[in-house]
């Protein structure tokens, strides 16, 4: 059987437009991408992921997944599916006590070719801290975060400066009964108590970590001093025994609600601070936290962050997400609506945001305080052994220096067994 020579060229044609065709839709061919970000930042984030994906219809779509909420749970969930090898997502959204595992690990990809020096000197001093891990960039910030001391205007001309002014300015206001509480913070058994024991012990001299050596020095003379002054607190009705219970929300009701006269927690709070339903809107002050005459005041680094994982289909396409997720529009407009503080250098000084948040420049100079809890892989552990002992000291069941000599023996054995200091 032959095939006639107009037969021939009708067939080859239609293979010449298939050939085309495919070719075509190649080049269009949408690059799908899936960023995992804990709930509260997936919602502050959907506006943007709807703009960004109509400016870039036909070529990217961005996802983000909705993950839990707390923030342990959304490492799990992070881990687990990168222990699978072939994880769902792109890119993930990480907390700062985060990337020195991730990396150690292998999951995430270096983003020193995506981002040039002069970007990274455009960050506000805070947020340039917690991306690196062994002089390589891992992770871009979304947001910059660090604790802070909030204090009532019209309760005190001036915020305490130390531990001792501290509970000196607490007692006195309850005493006269102008509050239920002259302190709160986060007392509870979780990494918020982490995060309060670094700038407390700070106050005293402190290190979780020997700076030289790398070992911990959880039973040092300054870490005793700063566990019993916490402690004290308590004792001493500073603050009610229910901080023992508080997370960040916790407190951040009471101070809200008039209770307290003073506040640790982060940047966002301020935005709470303000709506029409808070009893102390326009007469909340920020600083850092107390600190004694001699020491440097610490301000924790509580920073998220976006990294992109290793085996990423579509990296260009990740990194153009990331870089419009961060971008100074997108810090205006999560700073506007949810209170986020940017990390743009230059929005701390822009009047339209000044106007919105004349606390901007006290987030400056706290940033420029900001003290990353210890960033090694074994982070997650050795958090874990501190958060149970001071519990036990916070609710009386344990002695100080007993907790705290505890605390470092086992420390140390977590460090020990993984090959040393790091």
């Amino acid at each position: 059987m032959t095939i006639g020579r107009r037969t021939l060229a009708a067939l080859l044609g239609l293979t010449l437009l298939f050939s085309f065709g495919l070719a075509w839709s190649g080049q269009r061919q949408i690059q799908r991408v899936n960023i995992l970000m804990p709930a509260p930042f997936a919602d502050a984030t959907a506006e943007l992921v709807q703009r960004f994906n109509r400016d870039h219809r036909g070529s990217i779509a961005l996802r983000v997944t909705r993950g839990p909420r707390d923030t342990e749970s959304i490492s799990d969930l992070a881990i687990s599916s990168l222990l699978l090898g072939s994880p769902p997502f792109d890119a993930l959204l990480m907390d700062v006590t985060w990337l020195a595992k991730y990396a150690a690990a292998g999951w995430l990809e270096p983003l020193d070719s995506y981002f040039e020096p002069q970007e990274i000197d455009a960050l506000v001093a805070g947020a340039r801290l917690g991306n690196h891990y062994d002089g390589v960039l891992y992770r871009w910030p979304l947001i910059a975060d660090v604790g802070l001391l909030y204090w009532r205007k019209d309760l005190m001309e001036a915020p305490p400066r130390t531990p001792d002014q501290l509970s000196s300015v607490g007692r006195r206001l309850m005493d006269d009964g102008a509050v239920n509480s002259g302190f709160v913070w986060q007392g509870r058994q979780y990494e918020g108590l982490s995060c309060d024991f670094v700038e407390m012990l700070s106050a005293f001299g402190g290190n979780w970590l020997n700076p030289q050596t790398g070992e911990p020095s959880l039973n040092s003379s300054e870490a005793l001093e700063a566990v019993g002054w916490m402690r004290s607190l308590i004792r001493d009705g500073i603050s009610p025994k229910a901080v023992t219970n508080y997370s960040e929300s916790e407190s951040l009701q009471a101070f809200k609600a008039g209770d307290a006269a003073l506040m640790r927690n982060w940047p966002y709070a301020w935005a709470e601070l303000q709506k029409p339903d808070s009893a102390v809107r326009g007469q909340v002050g920020v600083t850092l936290m107390v600190h004694n005459a001699g020491h440097q005041p610490a301000a924790t680094l509580g920073s998220w962050g976006l990294s992109l994982l290793k085996g990423s289909d579509h990296p260009q396409a990740v990194i153009e997400a990331i870089r419009f997720l961060t971008s100074p529009e997108a810090q205006r407009e999560r700073f506007r609506n949810q209170g986020y503080t940017p990390t743009d250098r230059s929005l701390f000084r822009d009047p339209e945001m000044l106007e919105l948040s004349p606390i901007l420049p006290d987030l400056e100079q706290a940033l420029t305080h900001a003290v990353p809890r210890p960033p090694t892989p074994l982070y997650a552990q050795l958090s874990d052994v501190l958060q149970r002992q001071l519990s036990g000291v916070l609710t009386d069941d344990l002695a100080v220096d007993q907790a705290m000599n505890k605390a470092q023996i086992n420390s140390m054995t977590i460090v020990e067994a993984a090959g040393g200091a790091s």
